[in-house]
């Protein structure tokens, strides 16, 4: 099964400072586990940069304008909210996160790879069209989305979310359009606030929480009873997944206790649909994940499962 890989350097500068979360070396943990030999087949390739008509198609111009232009002094940084960042690298790193997603859909719509994972930072579902929010400059995943539709025909894109937060920003570009489909299993209540089962958008909406403590047995219930057959009933184009392994029993921002294996099988399961819905075509963009150790493992399990199902 070809899978690609897409990363970037330059996804390590993004640097919110020391004691955040979000890190380089998480990046650095991924790529380290994926360096393992039985990865040895992934298709590696650089993540181009995003264009401003790409992501024009998701954010106001002025704000793709106003972040781009934040470009702070080496030992400086510029802080858009309490948790969200930047420093000299942000905006390349970015612009990179974005330029993979536009570029894993490139290649899995023209039938040059049947998956893509990238593995970029910052993450981006938190991002709203027009507000940074929880480590996101850009709204990675619905960009991917709007791309396959506005450059390969895309009737129907879906967008689902098993990262322990709610992906507040995805939710807020899709919510108000039918053609776009975004599910979400997410802790409640925790940080956004946002994932009210009661959010369902123009009927493209599903929001499954969980409380506190809920483990892997919880976690597949979800997705096997609400989340997949509701993407199968929706039948997409092209399948992107918001890929955040904060739902791990080790991480310090959440309080489920989801493992490794749960990881593998939700990719299992989501592969087997769009392998009835859309030919196999998946997109799978890193989002949240703090315990290093843990991110690297459920990546590894993650990116394994995107190459086998």
């Amino acid at each position: 099964m070809s899978v690609l890989l897409l990363t970037h350097r330059a996804c390590l500068h993004h640097d919110p400072g020391p004691h955040h979360p979000e890190c380089p070396d998480r990046l650095r943990s991924v790529l380290k586990a994926l360096e393992a030999g039985e990865f040895a087949d992934l298709i590696r390739d650089q993540a181009p940069l995003a264009t401003v008509e790409q992501l024009t198609r998701v954010h106001p111009e002025n704000y793709v304008a106003a972040i781009l232009g934040i470009r702070p002094e080496p030992d400086e940084r510029v802080a858009l909210d309490g948790d969200t960042i930047m420093s000299w690298g942000s905006a390349e790193a970015a612009l990179r996160a974005a330029g993979a997603a536009v570029a894993a859909v490139d290649a899995v719509m023209k039938g040059e790879v049947r998956r893509a994972f990238c593995a970029t930072r910052p993450p981006g579902h938190h991002c709203e069209p027009g507000r940074p929010m929880g480590f996101c400059l850009f709204a990675n995943a619905a960009i991917a989305a709007r791309h396959a539709q506005a450059e390969h025909g895309a009737a129907r894109v879906a967008v689902v979310d098993f990262d322990v937060h709610h992906g507040n920003g995805t939710q807020a570009c899709f919510e108000a359009d039918a053609s776009l489909f975004y599910a979400s299993s997410h802790q409640w209540p925790l940080y956004p606030g946002t994932g009210d089962v009661t959010e369902r958008g123009v009927g493209n909406i599903l929001n499954v929480t969980l409380s506190p403590g809920a483990d892997g047995t919880a976690f597949r219930a979800v997705w096997a009873e609400q989340i997949i057959p509701a993407l199968e009933a929706f039948a997409p184009d092209l399948l992107v997944i918001s890929a955040g392994f904060d739902a791990h029993a080790a991480d310090p921002l959440a309080q489920l206790r989801v493992r490794e294996a749960d990881f593998a099988w939700v990719t299992e399961a989501l592969c087997g649909v769009a392998e009835r819905c859309c030919g196999g075509r998946v997109v799978s963009l890193l989002e949240g994940g703090y315990d290093l150790e843990a991110l690297g493992r459920s990546t590894a399990a993650h990116v394994r499962a995107l190459m086998r199902a």
